[in-house]
């Protein structure tokens, strides 16, 4: 996602009152938002609207509210945790925890422009944590007990949120392959960055949790390097 240029008016989505647009994509726009309970309980959360075009398509919604459905079943730290899905007027909201940060990208990108690299002992640390939080997604199941089966296959240095806290987190599971999705990805149709992507997924063959190991070993590479592993015009 692409920094956003401009925030759009304030609306309120139930309990949750969206503050400043983040950062926007082909999908949803990211906002600051600010959660009100009762007795005074205020907390800063992140909401992802999805577009109002796409809001009204059953294809797109089903595809927005899987994402929500299958990031809830992971809880760890080094997953961005989702608080809940709000329904309104024909808004879609997905309520996640705020991680006052920055992206892995942004930041192998502010080392490069000083001619710099991130040191290793903190690149390690972070593809670290991404490892832990991909592991709890692999191995997640739902309330039977049974593994939900996912696979992230969009593993990126655009995906990982490092906070100030110096916790690294793995967030965005929009096209995240799953067991139990309600919408399935089309027949052929590749999901994810072709830069960070294994073999068998590029040729969109069987695959499973191993290709986002492939992945973290990709942004491992360029985060220590400062460039791009695989680079090529297409």
């Amino acid at each position: 996602m692409s920094r956003a240029e401009e925030s759009e008016p304030v609306v309120l989505a139930g309990r949750y009152r969206l503050l400043e647009a983040l950062a926007t994509g082909g999908m949803a726009t990211v906002y600051l938002a600010r959660q009100r309970g009762r007795a005074g309980f205020a907390r800063t959360v992140a909401i992802k609207r999805m577009h109002p075009h796409f809001a009204g398509q059953h294809d797109f919604k089903a595809l927005f509210i899987d994402e929500a459905r299958l990031a809830a079943g992971i809880s760890h730290p080094n997953v961005v945790s989702t608080l809940d899905v709000v329904a309104l007027e024909g808004d879609l909201f997905l309520v996640m925890d705020y991680v006052e940060g920055d992206s892995l990208s942004h930041l192998v990108k502010r080392a490069n422009a000083r001619d710099q690299r991130v040191p290793p002992a903190v690149v390690s640390g972070i593809v670290s944590n991404v490892l832990y939080g991909l592991h709890a997604a692999h191995t997640a199941t739902d309330d039977r007990g049974e593994p939900l089966s996912i696979v992230h296959r969009d593993v990126s240095p655009q995906n990982v949120l490092v906070g100030l806290d110096g916790v690294a987190r793995v967030v965005d599971f929009g096209v995240a392959k799953a067991s139990r999705r309600i919408m399935e990805t089309e027949a052929g149709r590749i999901k994810g960055k072709f830069r960070y992507m294994a073999p068998e997924q590029v040729r969109a063959d069987k695959f499973d949790h191993r290709v986002d190991v492939f992945a973290a070993g990709i942004v491992l590479w360029e985060a220590l390097t400062g460039r791009a592993l695989f680079a090529a015009d297409e």
